[in-house]
């Protein structure tokens, strides 16, 4: 037993001597660390963060299983809601030599503060400054525990392209933490084509009266869709102000971020009195999933805050505080499980002046700050505000919105915001266990009641209530006054497009006064490209006129639905066609006429040659068979041919030859009628496809869009383009002609030939619209009045209001522009030569059946021929006999015949060629008999 006992003493003694020397080279750890804490205490964010912290430091420190053996001491410092004491309140606080800073409340203390501690290497883990420009890469010992303003505004921008609206108004507090979040909502909007159309900035810590002129200047703009940023403890003015400016009426959106839902979560039932200003609001708040600690840590604040008389509530930000500390705790407890030391030495950069009271020699470098931080970017656990884990931007993973609907006494929840899945009415820890779907179709929030108790969705813009019209560019042309021109009325402008125009103005649900601004000095056309630019430029806010919509303006202004088609045509100068005794002979070309003649008398002899043998019509002599020929052939012209046809390939020959005539006759016809009635074109262009090779000089609308298409889409050298401006000069030009210094042709839109030929008539188009656009309203870029013209345009044309107008200022007669009127032209060869090609093979497959037929009779004809009769003497039967056989010696190469008897054979009827070769068929075997005889006798 004694040596037992021994045994057992020896093992502890070994075993203590291993835990101290492993407890010697780890190092001990500290018995206390300090943390900080930087935050206003009097303030809606503060109230809530500062209880939290206190409740997060204490449950650290009574959980055995972190910081084991070492107690966590916090450090607060209040920093008044201001930016110079803030500051001087965070540098008191490093000289307490803290490991880590949980703050700042404000994104202004913490710009300033993250330059403070990339020096000494305390890592600062903010829970409510929210500006995205505290990145990563500028201040590396800055970390936030909540969500960054860059997510909140991508929700926004959500919520605004889910209701379609374009422009947006952003009212903010004219600091970091505002214009941040308002730099990244404009980097949102844009990507769906939205903006912010105009900054209401607020000064910090400003009064009424500077709010109300604020929000005043916010009215007087045309959007209706205000976004509010501004901070939790001088926010809720705003709506108080905007009530009595009846900016809380119907047709006003506001929607607001998470500041004032942690307004409403720290405000005690009954304590809102402002509720009653705030119906319909969209309001932001940070999602935080459900759980049980969750309900336990709310029932435990609200405990201790009842105890303490805190006249405050608990809200989102006090939850980030608490994870704050205990993302601290964890990150300390395993930096001194890898034995890592909390000591901190003296910068030598930092020394006290000898003049100066400042004490910069008590700021000290954490010598491990380094290794902490590395640490907390390593966290991974799950908090009261969920999964708390860094991306590889610093930012929490997973960031998630609730969006609520103020209606009544208490807020609803219409659904949520993610950047996994944007919006949804499911909540975000159900649709992470599904693949992502961002889509535009999958995008849904339920019912809103809106400002005024409308439930119907504000259309987010009016015209803009400043006093100032619409300022409209109208071109002051020289010509084509019917579309638009200077006039002497109210409007200074009259014309078919101002028509159109002011009828659709009268359409909108809104007034818009409209100023038009005449542009040109109506002696030639002015540049559309400059006033589309003029209008991109702010210079104008609409252009009103024929501005064709063509590509490169869309780039630049929004256009409203056309209200008349527009292509470009061409027009030619046409004369008279003259006539002449041989006028006949001009529906065909020469080599037409030579061809189909050669077909005429080819078809006669194939024809004759098929009927030789059948028809008696088709027999006689040989001058009558030529006549026949002749005559048959030229009388299917007119269908007049006697003779009938009797053979099976003669009769299908004929079918086929009497389809190619009618296709002739009725093309000669129509040819015909065309020369001796129609007009010529005097150029010889036919289309577009002529004009361009003819290399002629072109003419076109000077101003207009024509001469950039002619060059830039058809390659059209620029030195054969001639600018014009008035109809007169359209006419003068085309009278003239290429060789007296006009021009070929005119290339313009339609609406302007169609004015052109109701002028003059001695013109034609030739050739298709080769461009197919329309006239349309210019306005601004992602101006909402482009869809509602493009609205009240559809009205119009839907109660033919817009075709009346047309009727009105096009009633002039115009010429006609039929091409079948003009520029008939010879039929060639190449309109025919499938169809003759047919015609023939036809006949040659008729040929070839024929005299296969023939040889094959032939032959059969050749082997049923007659025998001589055998000679009646005494001579005997051998005599008999031998002349038998040399008979059939003699007769066997006959049998193949000549070219002479074969064409004899061929002028045989075919009836007796078939007598002959029925007739005594029992002939040849007598002879066969006989022969057999002789042979036996021999």
């Amino acid at each position: 037993m004694g040596g037992a006992a021994a045994a057992a003493a020896a093992v502890l003694v070994v075993l203590w001597l291993a835990v101290a020397a492993a407890g010697a080279g780890a190092g001990e750890r500290p018995s206390e660390v300090s943390i900080g804490a930087l935050y206003t205490y009097d303030s809606v964010i503060g109230r809530a963060a500062g209880l939290a912290i206190e409740l997060a430091v204490g449950d650290v420190n009574a959980d055995r299983t972190v910081l084991a053996g070492t107690t966590l001491s916090l450090i607060s410092q209040d920093t008044n809601c201001s930016g110079f004491l803030g500051t001087i309140e965070a540098l008191q606080l490093m000289e307490k030599n803290v490991v880590a800073v949980i703050g700042p409340q404000s994104s202004g203390i913490g710009h300033v503060i993250s330059h403070v501690v990339n020096e000494l290497h305390v890592p600062l883990l903010s829970f409510a400054a929210t500006d995205p420009t505290l990145s990563a890469s500028e201040y590396p010992y800055f970390l936030r525990s909540t969500m960054s303003d860059y997510f909140q505004m991508h929700a926004v921008a959500s919520i605004v392209d889910y209701y379609q609206w374009k422009e947006v108004t952003a009212i903010f507090v004219d600091d970091d933490y505002g214009r941040g979040a308002v730099a990244a909502l404009s980097d949102a909007l844009a990507l769906s084509r939205a903006r912010i159309s105009y900054k209401a900035a607020i000064p910090p810590n400003s009064n009424a009266a500077t709010i109300n002129d604020v929000l005043f200047r916010a009215n007087m703009m045309e959007s209706r869709v205000f976004v509010v940023h501004v901070n939790p403890d001088a926010g809720m003015r705003i709506f108080s102000i905007a009530n009595k400016l009846r900016m809380m009426d119907s047709g006003y959106v506001w929607i607001v971020t998470d500041w004032l839902a942690a307004v409403m979560d720290s405000s005690m039932s009954g304590d809102l009195k402002t509720m009653s200003y705030m119906q319909g609001l969209i309001v932001l708040r940070q999602h935080f999933p459900d759980s049980e600690t969750k309900r336990e840590f709310i029932s435990k604040w609200n405990n201790v805050a009842r105890n303490r008389s805190i006249a405050s509530g608990l809200n989102s930000y006090g939850f980030y505080a608490y994870d704050s500390v205990w993302i601290v705790a964890r990150a300390i407890d395993q930096l001194l499980d890898n034995g890592e030391e909390i000591n901190f030495s003296a910068d030598p950069r930092l020394h006290d002046s000898m003049n100066s009271t400042l004490r910069l020699s008590a700021l000290k470098l954490f010598d491990s700050g380094e290794q902490l931080l590395q640490q907390l970017l390593l966290t991974n656990f799950t908090g009261l505000t969920g999964q708390l884990q860094f991306d590889s931007d610093r930012n929490l993973v997973r960031p998630a919105y609730d969006i609520l609907n103020i209606g009544g006494s208490v807020p609803h929840l219409i659904g949520y915001w993610s950047n996994y899945s944007g919006l949804s009415v499911a909540a975000p820890e159900i649709l992470y266990e599904k693949q992502p779907n961002t889509s535009t179709s999958a995008q849904r929030l339920k019912n809103v009641v809106w400002p005024g108790h409308s439930a119907s969705k504000p259309k987010g813009w009016v015209f803009p209530n400043n006093g100032q019209p619409l300022r409209v560019g109208v071109p002051n042309k020289p010509s084509f006054k019917e579309l638009v021109s200077r006039d002497t009325g109210p409007d200074n402008v009259t014309g078919y497009c101002i028509e159109i125009f002011n009828a659709a103005i009268k359409l909108l649900p809104y007034p818009v006064p409209c100023q038009f601004i005449v542009i040109g000095d109506g002696l030639k056309n002015p540049n559309y490209d400059d006033i589309i630019n003029m209008v991109a430029a702010n210079s104008l806010d609409a252009a009103v006129g024929d501005f064709a919509i063509v590509r490169n303006r869309t780039k630049i202004a929004e256009f409203s639905q056309p209200y008349i088609e527009s292509g470009l045509v061409i027009v030619v100068p046409v004369k008279e066609a003259s006539s002449s005794a041989w006028a006949f002979l001009k529906p065909f070309t020469l080599e037409m006429w030579c061809v189909t003649g050669v077909l005429f008398i080819f078809v006669g002899i194939v024809v004759w040659i098929l009927e030789h043998r059948t028809n008696e019509e088709f027999r006689g002599s040989p001058r009558r068979q030529m006549i026949t020929i002749f005559w048959f052939s030229f009388s299917t012209m007119f269908f007049a041919h006697r003779q009938n046809t009797v053979s099976a390939l003669g009769r299908f020959v004929l079918i086929i030859w009497l389809f190619v005539v009618l296709i002739i006759n009725s093309s000669y016809t129509a040819s015909l009628t065309s020369i001796l009635t129609v007009q010529q074109l005097a150029t010889g262009i036919t289309g577009l496809d002529s004009l361009l090779s003819s290399a002629l000089p072109i003419g076109y609308q000077a101003g207009k869009f024509t001469r950039n298409y002619l060059i830039e889409e058809l390659n059209v050298p620029e030195s054969h383009l001639v600018p014009l401006n008035t109809i007169d000069e359209y006419a003068d030009a085309l009278n003239r002609g290429p060789k007296d210094g006009g021009v070929a042709a005119i290339v313009d839109e339609m609406p302007y030939i169609e004015i052109f030929l109701s002028y003059h008539c001695n013109f034609r188009i030739v050739g298709q619209e080769f461009t197919k656009e329309g006239w349309g309203f210019a306005f601004q870029r992602d101006s909402p009045l482009a869809a509602d013209m493009s609205t009240a345009i559809l009205q119009l044309s839907e109660s033919g209001q817009l075709q009346r107008i047309h009727d009105e200022w096009f009633s002039r007669s115009s010429c006609s522009s039929d091409d079948s009127e003009m520029g008939a032209t010879r039929l060639g060869l190449g309109s025919f030569w499938g169809l003759f090609l047919m015609c023939a093979l036809i006949c040659v497959f008729a040929l070839v059946m024929f005299f296969a037929r023939v040889c094959w009779q032939y032959s059969k004809y050749s082997g049923s021929e007659e025998p001589d009769e055998p000679k009646d003497d005494s001579a005997g039967t051998a005599e008999i006999a031998a002349e038998a056989v040399a008979e059939m010696q003699r007769r066997r190469p006959k049998r193949l015949g000549s070219f002479k008897e074969l064409m004899q054979f061929v002028d045989k009827k075919e009836e007796e060629v078939r007598k002959s070769m029925k007739r005594r068929p029992s002939e040849k075997d007598n002879q066969g008999v006989g022969s057999s005889d002789a042979q036996s006798v021999a």
